[in-house]
């Protein structure tokens, strides 16, 4: 089996992070969204992973080149985003007659798909799709099942659901979804769906199959998916410290990175600090993620993540906050009571 991963488009939703670095590429619980889909369709047992680029092509290849992975990995240019079944038609070579699962690299399953990857065999439909079960089906693609679970429509986002089965953006095809693609035409948004690829499927008598994710499943597409998509990653973490600790306390599920100095502070998990991280007089709370190199003195910081290289010094309190890479933050004077920040690579911020 191959493995098709997305990493294209703007992330319109998440600026200004996205400004100057891929959605993809921002971290969640310290390691790239994109690792996620990448360790995913490995562990289920792709040999081969083609990595769909677009406009920030060369960040998204320096970073999935800095790992080794157990799996050849080929990088493949989609351009201007013109919908998933489009990506499909752009990667027709490197897929070929194989069988693959199709990733979105902003989404985040929790177990993975290797439960989803056997049944796919097991059954051998042309498509097998995951579902999980939503409040508001409204807001999502949803699937109408027949008596034995088997997909036979599609709707986007319906009025009326007929059912609360949303898709989530994983997806098992045969090759036959090559052809499907080339037979639909662009949807009102000019872009080629892939429900509508899989429709043609249905609709020409193909078999459509459903998969259930039983645990939770996250499309990080904006900053408040980030924040509870760390949330539930570091639920999971277990403690490490390979820090130097004086005079502080570490108390609940922590993580430390090497090189990490935490001084007269208190460390209150589930968090994670990367390496060569300087934390004086602070206070890190629950359901925080600080990447490596960051500097933090005089601040409470509590369920936010904070991107590489950054220094925040007497901020107050800040919680529930997306920081970029390279962020400057220090007081100027006035104490407010806290801070919810959204900012963008290399900003400076006084407060």
């Amino acid at each position: 089996m191959k493995a098709l991963i997305l990493s294209g488009g703007h992330g319109t939703r998440l600026r200004p992070i996205t400004h100057s670095q891929q959605k993809q590429l921002i971290p969640i619980a310290n390691k790239p969204v994109l690792f996620y889909a990448m360790e995913d369709v490995i562990e289920a047992g792709a040999e081969e992973v083609g990595v769909i680029v677009g406009p920030n092509k060369d960040q998204i290849v320096e970073t999935v080149r800095s790992r080794d992975w157990d799996a050849k990995v080929e990088f493949i240019f989609q351009g201007e985003p013109a919908g998933l079944a489009h990506t499909i038609l752009v990667a027709e070579d490197f897929l070929g007659e194989d069988e693959f699962v199709m990733y979105l690299g902003d989404n985040v399953i929790k177990g993975g798909i290797t439960r989803h990857s056997s049944i796919f065999r097991d059954l051998g439909p042309d498509s097998l799709v995951l579902l999980t079960e939503v409040n508001e089906p409204q807001r999502f693609g949803v699937a109408d099942l027949d008596e034995e679970g088997r997909v036979k429509r599609l709707v986007e986002k319906p009025q009326i659901p007929p059912s609360n089965y949303a898709l989530v953006g994983i997806y098992f095809f045969k090759p036959l979804i090559i052809e499907a693609c080339k037979s639909i035409e662009p949807s009102w948004r000019g872009e080629l769906e892939i429900t509508d690829a899989i429709q043609w499927l249905i609709d020409n008598g193909h078999r459509v199959e459903a998969s259930i994710v039983d645990g939770w499943w996250k499309d990080t597409g904006k900053s408040e998916d980030i924040l509870e998509a760390n949330r539930l990653i570091l639920d999971e973490i277990e403690p490490k410290n390979e820090g130097e600790v004086k005079g502080s306390r570490i108390f609940g599920r922590a993580v430390i990175g090497e090189g990490c100095i935490i001084e007269s502070s208190t460390i209150k998990g589930p968090c994670i600090l990367g390496d060569g991280c300087r934390i004086r007089e602070s206070y890190i709370g629950p359901y925080t993620a600080i990447n490596r190199n960051c500097d933090i003195e005089g601040t409470e910081i509590e369920d936010s993540v904070v991107m590489e290289e950054c220094s925040i010094s007497n901020a107050g309190r800040i919680t529930e906050s997306l920081i970029g890479k390279n962020v400057k933050i220090r007081e100027s004077g006035r104490r407010p009571a806290g801070h919810r920040l959204i900012v963008g690579d290399n900003s400076e911020i006084l407060l």
